[in-house]
C-alpha cells in the first residue's frame, strides 16, 4: 500500500514517520523558544548593571566640616548649596566627633580647614565614596592654595587594597549558591522535598566554607573576624538555596532566570560593594536597605572594620531572607503534596534536554 500524503515510509515493520521537512521546522521552533531565556538575561543584566553603575553621581552624601565658628558655617553652607543635592554638608564641633561619625558610617568625609587642611575618610566603608569626597575637598583646598592631607581613619586590610574584595566574595558565594539550585531543584526533583532541603543546607555549608577560605588564608581579604565572615556566608548562601529550591517547584525551567533576577541583577547592583547607595540611582539605593547582598556586604564590613557597629540590623536582613526560604519550602511542600493527591493523568516528566539546558544556564552565567 502506498504511504499517505505527508508521511514517509519507515523501515520494514514500523509505522510511517513524519515527512522530512517537519523535523527541521520543529527543531527551529524549539531553539527559538529556548532563546527567550538568554535574551531576557541579556536585557535584565544590561538594565541592572548599566542602570546601577554606568554613571555614579553622589546624592545626599553626608560630609562634615570640622569647626564651630562662622567660617566653618559659611564653608558648609556654600558646599551644600553648590552641590545642588549632591552633598549633605554639616558642621561638627571637633575632630573626635568627626572620627566617630566616620566609624559609625553616618558620614563619609570630614574636612578640617586651616593653613594645613586635612580630610578624614574611612575607606573601609566605601573606597569609591572616599574618592568622591576627596575629589570635592581637593578642589576646596586648592582654592585656598593649600595642599590637602588625607587621613584614613578606617583603612582596609592589606589583602584588599581597593576595598572591593568583599563584593567579589559575595559574587563567588552567590554563583555557588544559585547554580546549585538547578542541580538540587532540577536533577533532584524526584527526591522528597525534605531531602532537597537537607541538600540545600549541606551545599550552603560547603559554599560558605569555600568562601571563608577565599576570604582568609587564600587571599587575606580580612585579617580578623573570620568566624563571623563564615557565619554570615552560610546564612546568606542558605537563604539563596532555600528560596531557589522552593521556587523550582513552581517555576521549573524558569527558575534560573528567577534566581538571576533576585540574586544577581538586583542583588549585586544594590549590595554597596562597588558604589554605596549615596552614589547610585534611587531604585538600587532603596533596595540596599533590605536586600540580602547588602546585608552580607555591610554586615562583613561592620564586623571586620567597624567593631560590629550596626551588625544586628544586617544580620536581621540575612535572617529574614533565610526565613523567607524556609517559608517558601513549606509552601512548596504543600503544593507538591496536593499534586500527588490529584488524579493521575498522562506522565508530565520534564524532558531530559530541558533539564540539561537548565543546568547549563545555571552554571554558564
Amino acid at each position: 500500500m502506498a504511504a499517505s500524503a505527508g508521511t514517509a515510509p519507515g523501515p520494514a515493520g514500523t509505522a510511517p514517520g513524519p515527512a522530512s521537512g517537519s523535523a527541521p521546522a520543529g527543531a527551529l521552533r524549539h531553539v527559538l523558544g529556548h532563546l527567550l531565556t538568554p535574551l531576557l538575561m541579556c536585557v535584565g543584566m544590561g538594565l541592572a548593571y548599566l542602570g546601577a553603575f554606568h554613571a555614579p553621581q553622589p546624592h545626599d552624601l553626608r560630609v562634615d566640616v570640622v569647626g564651630s565658628g562662622p567660617s566653618a558655617q559659611v564653608l558648609a553652607q556654600t558646599l551644600h548649596d553648590k552641590g545642588a543635592g549632591a552633598l549633605d554638608v554639616r558642621t561638627v564641633a571637633d575632630r573626635q566627633t568627626a572620627v566617630t561619625a566616620l566609624r559609625e558610617q553616618t558620614s563619609y568625609g570630614a574636612y578640617i580647614p586651616g593653613t594645613r587642611p586635612e580630610l578624614l575618610v574611612a575607606s573601609a566603608s566605601s573606597d569609591t565614596s572616599a574618592m568622591a569626597v576627596e575629589k570635592v575637598f581637593t578642589k576646596v583646598a586648592a582654592g585656598q592654595n593649600a595642599p590637602l592631607k588625607v587621613t584614613d581613619v578606617a583603612p582596609v586590610s592589606d589583602g584588599d587594597p581597593t576595598g572591593q574584595g568583599i563584593f567579589f566574595l559575595l559574587v563567588a558565594l552567590s554563583i555557588g549558591s544559585y547554580a546549585s539550585v538547578a542541580v538540587i531543584g532540577g536533577a533532584g526533583a524526584v527526591l522528597p522535598l525534605r531531602i532537597r532541603a537537607l541538600l540545600a543546607a549541606g551545599t550552603s555549608l560547603a559554599v560558605s566554607l569555600i568562601g571563608t577560605v577565599f576570604a582568609g588564608p587564600m587571599f587575606h581579604l580580612v585579617d580578623h573576624g573570620l568566624g563571623g565572615v563564615w557565619a554570615m556566608s552560610w546564612l546568606y548562601s542558605a537563604g539563596i538555596l532555600l528560596i531557589g529550591v522552593g521556587l523550582h517547584t513552581f517555576l521549573r525551567r524558569w527558575t534560573t532566570l528567577g534566581v538571576m533576577v533576585l540574586f544577581v541583577m538586583l542583588n549585586f547592583t544594590s549590595s554597596g560593594g562597588i558604589y554605596r547607595p549615596e552614589l547610585q540611582p534611587g531604585l538600587f539605593a532603596a533596595l540596599h536597605a533590605f536586600w540580602n547582598g547588602a546585608g552580607f556586604v555591610e554586615g562583613v564590613r561592620g564586623h571586620v572594620y567597624f567593631d560590629d557597629h550596626a551588625l544586628g540590623g544586617h544580620l536581621l536582613v540575612l535572617a529574614l531572607w533565610f526565613l523567607a526560604g524556609v517559608a517558601l519550602m513549606a509552601v512548596a511542600a504543600v503544593a507538591e503534596a496536593r499534586r500527588r493527591q490529584e488524579p493521575e493523568g498522562p506522565p508530565k516528566e520534564e524532558p531530559e534536554e530541558e533539564l540539561q539546558e537548565e543546568l547549563e544556564q545555571a552554571v554558564g552565567v
